[in-house]
């Protein structure tokens, strides 16, 4: 093995997207590739600067991975993100068990790892290396006692047990080998936190069985859905991405490229109320689950606090997310790594829209308090000064009168009706009646189908939705339109483009959306069309790897996944199709 102060050996340079996993506990994520090689993982918190971004060219990684040659595989424990990375080698077949300790401290993390061989002896190395940021920064100091070691890294302490063997080598890296007999288990818990780790590093077996128990009891079972290990699995992800009594993150990763070398690189790692709100529907299909709490809470602390000035996204603070920056690193191949969001200084009426269905639904299930009506009525009154405005609508654009975010707010507003006082309900249908009026005059195109917006002719698979959350009937002639000229003109071997932005075929300017897919599939179920539901449903969920992970595109030809991973929304929608296919 080789190092260097700027990146880790070449054994761990990044894999593909379909070969990760994520661990997460809700404050933050991890993401694990197939090597064991802890590649990304930010700390305390989501949006802090990364300890380990060796994924994106940055320095720093904590592996834990077969001596010997070996092929991988792996597998969540169902219901939870509890990861078992699995490697056949030579000799025999060893499994280490991964997870992000839960309940988790809001800024203290544990990484808890479990080597168990399966039948023969196993080896494997050990390599951490944390960094500060996305460089190397200064060697780092360690120090070992009674075969734990502790080290700091840009302000935060670092603790691990298990590795009573390691050594640091000459570039600062802390490496161990582990021989692990057949029959036994080998634990690994690395702890960091902001503060002083204090006292003897935490029993492994508590903090193994305190997580089983918190995804037992976090995750429903969903055995009424029609693909319920899918759903639990959905479920789990957007469990590990919401903050407990907070807010979803998009996406755990940054600077993922939905194409090699073409300058779309975000960060994710903020909450888009629309994409809560997309999680909240999904959890109130047929029960309330916890996740619909979360979502209503977070969104009307926002709503209450910003009022007029409401924001697409925020951190989970509440903080505006911070300016784009680039970072000095390689990236991702093809991609570049690019922290903070453009996304803070835009207007997106069609959030309005989507907010008022999620309160809605959650007055459905009786679950709506006295501040949340008060956001509903202050969304309401934001929907009706806005909504002739021009917005960046729901795929952050430049600002346009986009068709998508009037029928939305029409969607929410019929929505809200049923949960305000009656005399205010006929007032929302009138509001709706008009903003649906005055788009279809404006936003028509000569075949009946929906434009993307007044002067582009071009439809957009986000008005898949419109009588889906109740714009319109599915019936209607604008709704039945609009579903064949998408079918017509954005779909490309069972999956479905956003839109198309210039002449050149579907596929060379951007992958196909997969949230796009699954709305098409609720389309078609609205419509009656049962059996072409359930085919789109089964192709989307498809364009995964191993893990189960989706990230926001999905390359048609390559069979690639691409953007940030997982993406939040992609999983609320697979969840919200298998429950209403049932």
């Amino acid at each position: 093995m080789t190092a260097s102060t700027s990146r880790m050996p070449v054994e761990f340079a990044p894999h593909v997207l379909r070969e990760y996993a994520l661990l997460a506990d809700g404050h933050r994520g991890a993401v694990i590739g197939p090597r064991g090689d802890v590649g990304w993982m930010c700390a305390p918190g989501w949006d802090d600067e990364p300890l380990f971004a060796q994924l994106v060219g940055g320095a720093g990684v904590f592996a834990v991975t077969p001596s010997r040659r070996c092929v991988w595989g792996g597998y969540y424990e169902p219901g939870s993100l509890i990861w078992r990375s699995r490697w056949t080698t030579d000799v025999g077949i060893v499994e280490c068990r991964e997870a992000l300790a839960a309940p988790a401290h809001e800024r203290t993390a544990v990484v808890l790892r479990r080597v168990e061989p399966l039948d023969e002896a196993a080896e494997l190395d050990v390599v951490l290396r944390p960094a500060a940021g996305f460089g190397a920064g200064r060697r780092l100091s360690w120090q070992v006692e009674g075969g734990v070691w502790t080290v700091r890294a840009g302000g935060r302490r670092l603790r691990l047990s298990g590795v009573a063997g390691g050594h640091v080598d000459d570039h600062g890296v802390l490496r161990a080998r582990l021989s692990v007999p057949p029959g036994t288990r080998h634990d690994l818990v690395l702890e960091v936190s902001e503060g002083r780790l204090r006292g003897r590093p935490p029993d492994p077996d508590q903090l193994w069985e305190e997580t089983r128990a918190y995804w037992n009891e976090s995750v429903p079972d969903l055995t009424g859905s029609v693909a319920p290990r899918d759903a639990q699995h959905a479920y789990a992800v957007l469990r590990g991405l919401t903050a407990p009594g907070g807010g979803m993150v998009a996406a755990a990763t940054v600077g993922m490229p939905e194409r090699a070398e073409a300058g779309r690189n975000y960060d994710y790692r903020y909450v888009w109320l629309r994409d809560q709100a997309y999680a909240g529907l999904a959890a109130a299909v047929a029960e309330p689950h916890g996740l619909l709490d979360e979502a209503v809470r977070f969104t009307t602390a926002r709503v209450l606090e910003r009022g007029p000035d409401l924001a697409p996204a925020y951190r989970l603070d509440g903080s505006l997310p911070p300016r784009e920056r680039h970072r000095r690193v390689p990236g991702y191949p093809g991609g570049r790594v690019v922290t903070g969001n453009w996304v803070r200084g835009q207007f997106q009426l069609d959030t309005v829209g989507e907010l008022l269905q999620l309160y809605a639904a959650a007055g459905r299930h009786d679950r709506l308090q006295t501040d949340d009506v008060r956001a509903v009525s202050a969304l309401v009154d934001l929907a009706r000064d806005r909504w002739t405005e021009p917005d960046a609508g729901v795929w952050e654009l430049e600002d346009a009168w986009w068709t998508h975010s009037r029928l939305a707010c029409v969607a929410g507003l019929r929505s809200a009706a049923s949960v305000v006082a009656r005399s205010e309900a006929s007032r929302l249908e009138t509001l709706a009646d008009g903003i649906l009026a005055e788009t279809s005059r404006r936003c028509l195109r000569p075949d009946g189908a929906w434009r993307r917006a007044p002067g582009l002719h071009g439809v957009d698979a986000s008005l898949l939705l419109a009588p889906v959350r109740g714009a319109l009937p599915a019936a209607d002639p604008r709704s039945a339109a609009t579903l064949d000229a998408v079918t017509r003109e954005l779909v490309q071997d069972g999956f479905v483009y956003r839109y198309r932005p210039d002449e050149r075929p579907l596929g060379d300017a951007e992958g196909a959306f997969l949230m796009c897919g699954f709305a098409m599939s609720l389309a078609l179920l609205e419509g009656g069309d049962r059996i072409g539901a359930f085919r789109w449903f089964e192709r989307q969920r498809s364009a995964c790897g191993p893990p189960g992970l989706f990230s926001e595109e999905f390359d048609v030809r390559q069979r690639q996944l691409r953007g940030n991973l997982p993406q939040g929304f992609v999983h609320a929608l697979l969840l919200e199709t298998a429950q209403r296919l049932a």
